[in-house]
């Protein structure tokens, strides 16, 4: 999702006064406090079994397609994301480059696909493979996604939105081309082979984390449907078993990695979603976190509530479910307004509440939604997203939180047997310092200032006692 024009802003505004009805029966989100997060929300898990936590960003190049498809994506990117304490990257891929005719596979572009997989592997960057799509594809002028053989329009017409691009899923050959790709059995059978050409390669390179089935989903309106209620039966009529198709095929070629499912966009106003249940053992709900009016170039509204109002409906589907939470994209256009700073701090809150974390949009170098400037320097605010974090906990973590105007971060946890937490602590002016209590030890005492700092507590459990680990600025007096 990018910036919105007028159009779709109208309609999206709208729905702003629906969210305090449809919220008005979710639990209210819980107080900035020291947390563990939602215990009704389960939490991210590695391969050792133990708590996982993703930070990290989206990594794409949506300039070049064929020959030099994913060209502006380099190991810097790896480089930079991880000397500033990320470990996750959300890499977008694209349908019409890796089967631009239908039956035939790009072996250069699953190559290229390895190469910038090694990069992250070599960096201890984890990464989910997206299966992006913006307006659904390149038959709807310089989108990307589903191929254009795949496109059916039914010869109804589209107009391009050149100032407000988000507008053309309106348009009646975008709504019909997704109708059959949900619709037409051919089409239904193409996607899910291709899902299998990718995760068949892909299923045993250390550095994949899990799948993202699609960008962004849209559909079709029926005649007097409103917004919300056509998303909910896209959402539930569709959507849900495009998911479990895909999940199946994904299974005959890969039964390890994580699989990420998303809602329609309209999520990002506080709308619930209607996905019904993916009938697979490893299913990460993954919506985005984007808001009208700071799309269209607004400040932040704290008095708005619209962090509140999101975070209400968002956490209803994983409540149900019980599915962890990774926010695949957030962060708005325009952040050095006045209360951007503000914005940061309060979603950064929020999505530890309910979340095993996120991928802000994007890193690259350069204006427009880039987290750095052309120089590698984080942009205005972007760096309030760079902060200590355990990156794994071996045990049932009990109280989490960051202080930022300190700063300081504070993790207890109890740990299950034997096992390594390991932290991740951002480059610093003043260094961090370490200190652990409880049946667990570190060797890593202090980080000098200006380096990024890797801390791992080795524990083991003791009658239940719990560990504590307390992260602060500066080092230990000499």
């Amino acid at each position: 999702m990018r910036k919105l024009g007028a159009h779709l802003t109208a309609i999206l505004t709208a729905l702003t006064a629906l969210t305090a009805v449809l919220t008005t029966t979710a639990p209210a989100p819980a107080a900035a406090r020291p947390s563990a997060g939602r215990a009704d929300i389960p939490r991210l898990t590695d391969e050792h079994g133990r708590v996982l936590t993703l930070r990290g960003w989206n990594v794409e190049d949506k300039n070049h397609r064929g020959a030099p498809a994913l060209s502006d994506i380099t190991e810097r990117h790896f480089r930079d994301l991880a000397a500033r304490g990320f470990n996750t990257a959300r890499l977008l891929v694209f349908w019409d480059d890796l089967e631009p005719r239908r039956g035939q596979y790009s072996e250069r572009y699953l190559a290229k696909i390895e190469r910038i997989l090694d990069w992250a592997h070599a960096h201890r960057v984890r990464v989910v493979i997206d299966a992006h799509q913006d307006v659904f594809g390149p038959a709807f002028g310089s989108h990307r996604g589903i191929p254009e053989w795949a496109t059916r329009t039914d010869g109804l017409p589209y107009t391009p939105h050149p100032d407000d691009w988000f507008a053309e899923y309106y348009e009646p050959a975008v709504q019909a081309a997704f109708e059959h790709l949900y619709e037409d059995a051919d089409l239904r059978r193409a996607q899910a082979r291709m899902w299998q050409v990718l995760a068949g390669r892909l299923a045993h390179h250390p550095a994949v984390l899990g799948y993202d089935l699609i960008n962004e989903p849209m559909g079709r309106l029926r005649p007097g449907e409103d917004l919300p209620a056509a998303a909910r039966r896209i959402e539930a009529e569709q959507i849900t078993p495009m998911y479990n198709r895909l999940a199946a095929a994904i299974r005959q070629v890969d039964r390890r990695h994580w699989l990420f499912v998303e809602p329609t966009p309209i999520v990002g106003e506080g709308v619930p979603t209607a996905l019904g249940r993916v009938h697979d053992p490893k299913v990460v709900y993954a919506p985005h976190f984007y808001n009208a009016a700071m799309e269209a170039g607004r400040d932040y509204d704290p008095a708005a509530k619209w962090i509140e109002n999101y975070e209400a409906a968002v956490t209803r589907y994983p409540r149900e479910q019980r599915v962890p939470v990774v926010v695949g994209e957030w962060g708005p256009l325009n952040n050095s307004l006045p209360n951007m700073g503000r914005f940061y701090d309060d979603a950064l809150a929020s999505l530890a509440r309910y979340t095993s974390g996120w991928a802000g949009y994007t890193w690259c170098y350069g204006g427009g939604y880039c987290a750095l400037d052309a120089e590698g320097r984080f942009r205005t605010n972007k760096e309030r997203t760079a902060r200590p974090y355990a990156v794994v906990v071996a045990g049932t973590v009990t109280a989490e939180s960051y202080e930022p105007a300190a700063p300081a971060y504070r993790l207890t946890y109890v740990p299950h047997r034997a096992g390594t937490t390991e932290l991740s602590l951002p480059p610093a002016p003043l260094g961090w310092h370490i200190t652990v209590t409880g049946p667990a030890r570190t060797r890593t005492r202090d980080v000098p200032p200006g380096r990024r700092g890797t801390v791992r507590v080795h524990g083991a459990p003791r009658a239940g006692a719990p560990v504590s680990v307390v992260v602060t600025a500066g080092r230990e007096a000499e």
